[in-house]
């Protein structure tokens, strides 16, 4: 069988784990979270276009599927584990006046990554998520994540050790919890069938213009609770 590494949508799944690769240089070496976020922004677009161009030139493939989990393990799994990381190691405690114990709670932070493969793994092997999503998808979560920190390292939030492992620990619930998450993906551009989708990329935008430095926080912990609200009304209903 003849395998066809340098196909377009390849080349983008690769731009995606390239990105994700200097996102994590760029926090360990410089600490700079703010061109971090920008690397996961590009990665998240290159996320989405390879499957896009993937299908628009029939050039779909089993390395393609197998290359765009590696490649999101790296950049959504593993890049935000280690800029929440490096945070945690520059925060201060504010209520657990141990040193040694908050060293070794940092490496709690460290499951994001972990969450991330099993959110991957999960997805790979569901047939129930092509149309919506069960969990966070780790891109949304690597941004929310990444986010928070440079808020934090620009001095827009204040986040402490604790806080840090609470938002850790939240972060690897919502990769794995029962909720159901509207994708945004379009099969049609028809209104009845994409007025949520629409509604929130409208709301979205109005976000970034009224709250630029917390755009993207706002965003993504809006669509959760769009998401959430939406999940309990139709179980309610079944």
């Amino acid at each position: 069988m003849k395998i066809r590494l340098f196909t377009l949508p390849n080349i983008l799944t690769l731009a995606n784990l390239m990105a994700g690769v200097l996102a994590i240089v760029a926090t360990l070496n410089y600490h700079d979270y703010e061109t971090a976020l920008w690397l996961i922004v590009a990665a998240a677009i290159f996320d989405f276009f390879d499957g896009f161009v993937a299908r628009l030139l029939h050039q779909q493939s089993p390395l393609g599927v197998q290359l765009d989990s590696l490649a999101d393990d790296v950049t959504f799994g593993v890049a935000p584990a280690l800029v929440m990381f490096d945070l945690y190691r520059g925060a201060e405690a504010r209520w657990v006046d141990n040193e040694v114990v908050m060293q070794w709670l940092g490496l709690v932070v460290l499951l994001i990554a972990a969450f991330s493969v099993l959110r991957l793994a999960k997805f790979n092997i569901d047939t129930t998520q092509s149309t919506e999503f069960e969990g966070l998808p780790t891109p949304a979560n690597a941004l929310l994540i990444i986010s928070l920190a440079l808020l934090a390292e620009q001095g827009h939030l204040l986040l402490y050790k604790e806080i840090i492992l609470a938002v850790a620990l939240l972060s690897c619930y919502l990769l794995i919890s029962p909720i159901r998450m509207f994708a945004l993906k379009f099969k049609g551009f028809g209104i009845k069938d994409n007025a949520l989708r629409y509604g929130f990329i409208l709301v979205a935008l109005v976000v970034i213009i009224c709250f630029t430095t917390y755009s993207i926080p706002t965003i993504i912990v809006l669509y959760i609770v769009v998401s959430l609200l939406r999940w309990l009304t139709t179980r309610s209903k079944a």
